[in-house]
């Protein structure tokens, strides 16, 4: 599968669409978890925005199938957020180009370390992430879900 890699927005549009489809199966896979609670990093358009950060849609032709961003952290470093690839286009290496085109929005704004998690129930990112060289740190972020927090040098 080809995909295109393009800037979009969180809270808008195709952006908006796929965020919500990750935010009903966070929910159903976490329930109870208060997905906008104060305890909850934040990963909106504030966030997710230049100058310091980014939101990537990535089409298939003409269908959004994916996306993610990056936000900056107080340190420095950054944060891969809001990463989804639609059901129907899993196991096709979408998350790992996705992933990929998330480190290059990285490099292109400046960063020198991107940090990311992930949750006991989605073993598969966890999987990705290991595979990508990304090394188990310490908690960064307060994630109450998260029990998975790593970093990879860019």
């Amino acid at each position: 599968m080809e995909i295109d890699f393009r800037p979009g927005r969180v809270d808008t549009g195709e952006g908006a669409e796929l965020v919500k489809a990750m935010r009903d199966e966070i929910a159903a896979a976490y329930p109870g978890v208060e997905l906008d609670g104060p305890s909850m990093p934040k990963a909106g358009p504030a966030e997710l925005s230049q100058p310091t950060g980014s939101f990537l849609v990535g089409w298939a032709g003409a269908r959004p199938v994916c996306c993610g961003g990056v936000k900056r952290l107080p340190d420095g470093a950054c944060e891969i957020k809001r990463m989804y690839v639609v059901p129907d286009a899993r196991r096709q290496g979408v998350a790992r180009r996705l992933l990929h085109a998330l480190e290059d929005e990285a490099r292109r704004l400046g960063y020198a370390t991107a940090r990311l998690d992930t949750g006991p129930r989605q073993p598969h990112a966890k999987a990705l992430y290991m595979s990508e060289g990304y090394a188990e740190v310490a908690d960064f972020n307060g994630n109450p879900v998260a029990d998975y927090f790593a970093e990879k040098p860019l």
